[in-house]
């Protein structure tokens, strides 16, 4: 498969906030109630097909802590989605993500998809943020919003990714045939400039 079919996903967010499970669900691996906090980064591959076309996907977990976020910069770096994740039953994780988002956008500016998912769903009774300030957030910054739940709700975050990827997938090739009709209607008027006749006494 040839770069050109390799996608980078990447997870950020505070620690705790249930990434390592959300990747666990795109790739069929059993949930596990208490993960250990992601050292640094990782990341793990999976095949889906877009448009009759295979993609490779990279998708990266990062750390949270506070010890590591100089390091999780450099893992940002070349990611064509970026999943800002917080926690709905932890207020701190959700204001963490001004931190996460600015930072993001400093690296890679307005080019990938964004999108926020509210994780743990499943413990609604415990919420500390609401719905409508996830989806305001997303709309601040120009993002997707979900709500998710790694635990229960694991074929929805596998269709959820799936969906942004392909988001991604379409614009390119929407850009690439407007950049290639740019081009064949730049080459087909140099064709057609008139040539240059030569005066009487010119050989």
């Amino acid at each position: 498969m040839s770069d050109d079919n390799s996608i980078k996903v990447i997870l950020v967010g505070m620690s705790g906030t249930g990434k390592t499970n959300i990747i666990k669900a795109l790739v069929d691996k059993p949930f596990v109630d208490e993960n250990d906090s992601t050292l640094t980064s990782s990341f793990v591959s999976k095949s889906i097909k877009i448009n009759k076309k295979t993609y490779n996907l990279e998708i990266w977990d990062t750390a949270g802590q506070e010890m590591y976020k100089s390091l999780t910069k450099l893992f940002i770096v070349g990611s064509k989605v970026v999943i800002f994740v917080y926690d709905i039953t932890d207020k701190s994780s959700f204001n963490e993500l001004d931190y996460w988002v600015k930072t993001v956008k400093v690296i890679l500016g307005k080019t990938p998809i964004y999108a926020i998912f509210g994780n743990k769903k499943d413990l609604f009774m415990n919420e500390k943020v609401t719905e409508e300030e996830g989806e305001k957030k997303a709309q601040e910054i120009g993002a997707h919003f979900k709500l998710t739940s790694a635990k229960t709700e694991r074929e929805n975050i596998n269709i959820i990714v799936n969906d942004l990827v392909k988001e991604y997938v379409e614009r390119e090739e929407k850009d690439n045939k407007s950049i290639s009709n740019r081009e064949e209607s730049f080459a087909l008027q140099i064709n057609k400039e008139p040539k240059k006749k030569k005066k009487c006494c010119e050989k």
